[in-house]
């Protein structure tokens, strides 16, 4: 379906970002051993020695770099590329300060409306979408603007929540890049597949350095980043697909992390907790509460989250795919994901009675 050459070129793209993250991502430890941003351990947290964060910087100049070569090869600079790199750069910005100085979660939303109306301003935004079980077009008319902004704040902080272990965040995030790429690839969408292959490098990269036992953690730097690019590659490709993809699809390649933060909201809702509360009631530390291993606990959402984004790439793989079939593939992994979260306990801490 795709020249071997053209392939090339997306090969090349992954492999900068994943070098460059590789090589410079024990620099960024050095430095931030040297900065103090480190991460202490204390009675939530899993690790048991100090590690440093600001992981996130050496996967943002490694997006930079690599795809970077991509526009070149294009020499297509549109004012949207503006609006990737700004917003980015803002989005990097509030958490490099995050990992230094731990900003307030007030503080740290707003940095994030900042750096996704940025995106909004340069004319990235979702104006419609595909009907789940059909071509027709929904437009979204004056409610591009808040949609979009609602869409870049859930993706940004879905990734955020799940960076809890050694390796979560950034073995999900390449996860769901490199659907992505497919999706954008087998859609004509060129730019926006080498924006998620550079990204997919350079998570991957990073990710060598943040396995457990982790010798950098990616901070919310990172873990933001990471969240602001997926949601301009969704709002740049998947989104924007209507003839061929539906809403549904983004949501099912991104299903866990989107998920755990939907439990943690009703799980402190329900105990009266602030939103901004952290606690030890996510997918992840129920798994290890359940007695899987740190390693096995990160593999198994690996699994998890490569069964919904085989589901997501089914779903986009045919034009004529019939809106029944697609809904078929949807239904089961909704049920699946349902029986492996209570097979796994998942559900266990929601469920307890407010003390």
């Amino acid at each position: 379906m795709f020249k071997g050459a053209f392939l090339g070129n997306y090969a090349l793209v992954f492999f900068i970002g994943f070098l460059f993250a590789f090589l410079v991502t024990p620099l960024v430890e050095k430095i931030a051993f040297k900065i103090g941003a480190v991460d202490v351990p204390t009675e939530r947290k899993i690790h048991a020695q100090p590690v440093p964060r600001l992981g996130g910087v050496a996967i943002y100049v490694s997006l930079l770099l690599a795809f970077g070569v991509a526009l070149l090869w294009y020499q297509k600079f549109t004012p949207e590329m503006w609006g990737i790199l700004i917003g980015g750069s803002v989005m990097l910005l509030v958490g490099v300060i995050d990992d230094l100085r731990d900003l307030s979660p007030g503080v740290k939303l707003v940095g994030q409306i900042i750096a996704s109306s940025i995106l909004i301003a340069f004319g990235m935004r979702i104006e419609f979408i595909g009907n789940p079980m059909g071509k027709q077009l929904i437009v979204l008319g004056p409610l591009a603007i808040p949609v979009t902004l609602f869409w870049m704040l859930t993706l940004i902080n879905t990734i955020n929540f799940i960076d809890g272990l050694d390796g979560l965040a950034a073995g999900v995030s390449s996860i769901a890049a490199v659907t992505l790429f497919f999706s954008a690839l087998s859609t004509g969408q060129n730019i926006v597949a080498f924006l998620a292959i550079a990204l997919a490098g350079s998570a991957i990269g990073f990710l060598f350095h943040n396995f457990n036992p982790a010798r950098i953690f990616m901070g919310d730097s990172g873990s933001m980043f990471l969240g602001f690019m997926l949601g301009v590659i969704t709002l740049q490709g998947v989104m924007k697909s209507v003839v061929v993809l539906s809403l549904l699809v983004p949501l099912m390649i991104m299903g866990v992390p989107i998920f755990d933060a939907a439990l943690a909201i009703l799980r402190r809702l329900r105990h009266d907790k602030p939103l901004s509360q952290a606690d030890r009631g996510h997918i992840h530390h129920q798994l290890l509460h359940h007695g899987f291993t740190h390693r096995q606990t990160v593999l198994i959402i690996y699994v998890w989250c490569i069964l919904l984004s085989a589901g997501a790439a089914l779903s986009f793989a045919s034009t004529r795919q019939k809106a029944m079939l697609k809904l078929v593939i949807i239904s089961g992994l909704a049920l699946l994901s349902y029986y492996l979260a209570r097979r796994l306990g998942v559900f266990e801490q929601w469920r307890k009675k407010k003390e």
